[in-house]
C-alpha cells in the first residue's frame, strides 16, 4: 500500500512539472518570436513604410527566422527581405531587397 502511494505521489509531481515545463516553453518561444517580429521590423524600417513580419515561430538551431514585407521608403510597390536573427548574439542582418512581384505574395492591406 505504502508502495501505491509513493507511485501515485511520483507520477503526479512529474505530472505537474511537465505541465509548468510545457507552459513556460510555450511562454518562451512566444516571447522569442516577438523579440524577433521587433527587431527584423525595426532593422528593415530604415528601408520600409510600416514593415510587416511572418515570422517563423521556431526558427532553426541557431537563428531566429523572419520575412519582412511593406512598401519601400519613397518608391511604389512592395518589397520583401530575410532577416536573420542570431539566437546567441540576438544581433539581426536583412538579405537583400526582394520585389515581392516576383515572389508572389503581398501583405494584407
Amino acid at each position: 500500500m505504502q508502495r501505491n502511494k509513493v507511485r501515485f505521489c511520483t507520477f503526479a509531481i512529474a505530472m505537474a512539472a511537465a505541465g509548468t515545463a510545457r507552459t513556460s516553453s510555450g511562454d518562451a518561444w512566444q516571447e522569442f518570436a516577438t523579440e524577433v517580429d521587433s527587431k527584423c521590423k525595426q532593422a528593415a524600417g530604415a528601408a520600409i513604410e510600416s514593415p510587416h513580419a511572418v515570422v517563423d515561430p521556431f526558427g532553426s538551431e541557431h537563428f531566429g527566422i523572419a520575412l519582412v514585407t511593406g512598401k519601400p521608403k519613397g518608391v511604389n510597390g512592395f518589397v520583401s527581405y530575410f532577416c536573420v536573427y542570431d539566437k546567441q548574439t540576438k544581433e539581426v542582418e536583412l538579405g537583400s531587397k526582394i520585389k515581392t512581384e516576383e515572389m508572389r505574395i503581398l501583405p494584407d492591406e
